[in-house]
């Protein structure tokens, strides 16, 4: 049975223990492919696809309020390029996505999991959940990380020097178009400071 739209603009599977054939939900499927994990109410998605409309872009995200939000300014943005799948990111990664198919993954404000009993979430210190990731992606495919945690980003930075297959890549302000996700617009206000990492994507050693 072919996959279908719940809702314009989400992906909603009929098997939920399948891996997505990603390219059956765009109209023009061999576009550029990027991913989004978290993207909250979408602000950060919907200005990537306003901006490229000759790439693809999926979203993850867990509640439903903020998957209808996208839906809804991707219809009011006249785009068609833009799809949301409605669930949590780790499940998404592990279980739904497929290999080799993005070009970038966008991972933008993670929880930061402040507390040290809950500190073992941070995705990005994970090396199970970076090698899915480097799965996920395409050779010389890149992955974007940012967080106003010191903590977490410092943390981030010491496993990326015991990190084989991940590679750091200088990120000017000015390298490329990159707007702000709506996490970030907050924090900013409040005077935080955001850090950022880029990395591209290495061989992976058996």
């Amino acid at each position: 049975m072919a996959e279908s739209f719940a809702y314009p603009f989400e992906i909603y599977p009929d098997d939920w223990f399948q891996s997505l054939k990603l390219e059956s939900f765009f109209d023009i499927p061999n576009q550029p492919l990027e991913l989004d994990l978290g993207c909250g109410d979408g602000s950060f998605l919907i200005r990537m696809a306003t901006e490229y409309p000759d790439r693809n872009f999926v979203g993850v995200e867990r509640l439903l309020g903020r998957v209808r939000k996208v839906s809804r300014k991707a219809q009011a943005a006249g785009i068609d390029n833009v799809r949301v799948l409605r669930i949590d990111s780790r499940y998404a990664v592990e279980r739904l996505l497929p290999d080799q198919v993005f070009n970038r993954i966008h991972f933008l404000c993670p929880d930061p999991w402040p507390k040290k009993k809950h500190a073992r979430r941070r995705q990005m210190c994970q090396m199970p959940f970076l090698r899915e990731l480097h799965r996920l992606l395409k050779d010389d495919g890149e992955l974007l990380f940012k967080t106003d945690s010191a903590e977490y980003f410092e943390e981030a930075l010491e496993v990326q020097e015991t990190c084989p297959f991940f590679f750091e890549e200088n990120w000017p302000e000015d390298a490329f178009f990159y707007p702000t996700t709506d996490f970030e617009e907050q924090w900013l206000a409040e005077g935080r400071t955001m850090n950022r990492l880029r990395l591209k994507k290495g061989e992976l050693s058996s």
